[in-house]
């Protein structure tokens, strides 16, 4: 009875071990950084000495090659990224796990830098997505006597199995912002010909006009020269607004006087009444302010040039162990159901993927003719 319980307590502290590793990993949505996690915590899971994550490419060598244990001193001395060859080549092309009680005694152990570790048992894994090899997964000299078991293996294929959807999910959150970016960008420069080309379009008719009046008729072509001059002011208030919103956010300050900077230029640059009322208090991880902070920018875009709001108000303030940030307007508000595809992928969605990738929720109140409010609440 006690091996019993012993097996079930070795068993209980192996699945923590696994859980913590994936847990560890799938907190993370940066490609890059998912592969590092991964490595870190193969090496930890297994108290190994070296582990390295290798990610193939097409062309016979790594799109990317994580190394744990050896120092960036060492990794500089070991020189380029290594060509798919020796063990390398030969797990790519099983697809299978190998352990080896000396790697040094293997026929594939080939052409290893002379100022690399030197290894001895080995373990290695794929990371798999169906039959497609997403990654080799290797630790090398474990630290505790034996070398590694045939226990070893199969938890760290246990782990391989979680990471490969790490990774998936990872590469998918990858492309989908990057496809969010390039919408953002068609996106302003719709905005760019709906607010200001057209007016510039007018304040052309409108010298044209003036200048065909200007001598039979002096007085209308001096009303038409005035109205000139406010369609200029209009264009250039426009094309401001649109250039500050491009602009790179410069959070150095903080959010709460970051937020304060814009809702200024904006109350400025519009004919509506922006405001803020901010907890100066509120202080989030550098990362979390700038998604915040461009959450809050698409809330006041939304507000000023979709839903024709006459006052719209930013509030940030700390509810129950939680940052949250509200912007509400009065404007025409919506229904779900009148969206349209296009722009709620581009708006809300965007917004949406924002606030998960920190931890955080976003929540949309709206209805047709009442405004609407988007809340952000991030965990503190």
């Amino acid at each position: 009875m006690e091996t019993e319980g012993g097996g079930c307590g070795d068993q209980g502290a192996t699945l923590h071990a696994v859980s913590s590793a994936v847990l560890a990993v799938t907190r993370h949505l940066s490609v890059h950084e998912v592969l590092q996690v991964i490595v870190r915590a193969a090496a930890q899971l297994l108290d190994a000495r070296y582990a390295a994550l290798g990610v193939p490419d097409d062309e016979g060598s790594f799109a990317e090659f994580v190394v744990d244990g050896v120092t960036d001193e060492e990794w500089e001395r070991i020189g380029p990224l290594p060509r798919q060859h020796g063990m390398l080549a030969a797990m790519l092309r099983e697809g299978a796990p190998k352990r080896l009680a000396d790697i040094r005694t293997e026929p594939e152990f080939e052409g290893w830098p002379t100022a690399h570790p030197v290894l001895k048992d080995f373990l290695g894994v794929p990371i798999l997505d169906g039959e497609n090899v997403l990654g080799i997964l290797f630790l090398a000299n474990r630290r505790g006597p034996g070398g590694f078991s045939a226990a070893d293996e199969e938890l760290l294929t246990l782990f391989a199995a979680h990471a490969a959807i790490a990774i998936t999910n990872a590469r998918l959150y990858e492309r989908n912002r990057e496809l969010t970016v390039v919408a953002e960008r068609n996106r302003m420069a719709r905005e760019l010909h709906d607010a200001v080309a057209q007016k510039l379009f007018s304040l052309r008719l409108t010298a044209r006009t003036a200048a065909t009046l200007a001598e039979r008729d002096p007085a209308r072509a001096v009303r038409e020269l005035a109205q000139v001059e406010r369609l200029a002011a209009g264009a250039l208030n426009e094309l401001r607004a649109v250039i500050f919103e491009l602009r790179p956010a410069d959070l150095a300050d903080g959010l709460v006087p970051s937020l304060r900077k814009h809702v200024e230029v904006l109350d400025r640059a519009h004919d509506a009444s922006v405001r803020i009322a901010a907890d100066e208090a509120v202080v989030l991880p550098e990362e979390h302010e700038a998604v915040a902070f461009r959450i809050t920018q698409e809330a006041l875009h939304n507000a000023l040039r979709h839903a024709g709001a006459r006052t719209v108000e930013v509030r940030l303030a700390t509810r129950d162990g939680s940052a949250v940030l509200e912007v509400a307007d009065d404007g025409s508000g919506f229904a779900a159901s009148d969206v349209p595809e296009p722009q709620n992928g581009l708006g809300l969605a965007s917004m949406r993927d924002r606030a998960y990738s920190i931890g955080g929720g976003l929540t949309i109140d709206a209805r047709p003719g009442t405004g609407t409010t988007v809340r952000l609440e991030v965990p503190l």
